[in-house]
């Protein structure tokens, strides 16, 4: 998928967040959105998923030079962020159930290889709301990742997670994203060290 985006600009009552955006990401593209905490990288984020509008300028998607129209653009995404919550109530099996019956499976993975690889085999039953803060976030970065799209977006992807899990969350990038668009908020460099291009929200913010 290709994304565009032609002078984007998002505000909050009368605060500008961010303004002027003119950037191309093309199909294929590792890109990390570079900035502070509170400076806007995830409401950029959610401009690009299509969960919030920008208040200036457009937003293009293409795939195979055919534009997708807005309303469709989710079914090409994955996200995974602090902010989106996994349901509390479900065990592990359920919950990975639940999501690739909205989503394609990557590689046609079975519930056990997803269960493997998440090294979670002994909580396959477990409720969801029994689970660390490390292991939570493990499952929504593995339920993103594995899910047949076009454009995988993560958010601060390693909260929550110890040094173990981030060489784990590593190793998924550089096996599973392959050829697809990947976009990472963040302002950890060991986060975003797969990305071979940058946006720094800094750059673009009203004067």
């Amino acid at each position: 998928m290709h994304i565009s985006l032609h002078k984007i600009g998002k505000k909050f009552n009368r605060e500008w967040i961010f303004r002027n955006i003119d950037f191309e990401i093309p199909s294929g593209t590792r890109i990390a959105i570079l900035g502070s905490n509170g400076s806007g990288k995830s409401t950029l984020l959610q401009v690009l998923s299509g969960i919030l509008s920008p208040s200036e300028g457009s937003t293009e998607y293409l795939i195979n030079e055919t534009i997708v129209p807005i309303e469709e653009v989710f079914q090409y995404f994955t996200i995974a962020s602090p902010y989106l919550e996994l349901v509390e109530e479900m065990t592990l099996i359920e919950m990975i159930e639940f999501h690739f019956s909205f989503k394609g499976r990557l590689q046609e993975l079975s519930n056990t290889e997803i269960i493997n690889l998440l090294g979670l085999e002994k909580s396959t039953h477990k409720e969801i709301r029994h689970f660390s803060s490390g292991m939570k976030q493990r499952l929504k970065l593995a339920l993103a990742v594995l899910s047949d799209v076009q454009c995988i977006l993560l958010d601060e992807p390693c909260s929550n997670l110890d040094k173990q899990s981030i060489s784990w969350y590593q190793n998924l990038l550089n096996t599973y994203v392959a050829n697809r668009t990947l976009i990472i908020c963040s302002n950890q460099e060991y986060e975003y060290e797969i990305c071979d291009k940058s946006l720094s929200i800094m750059d673009y913010k009203s004067v």
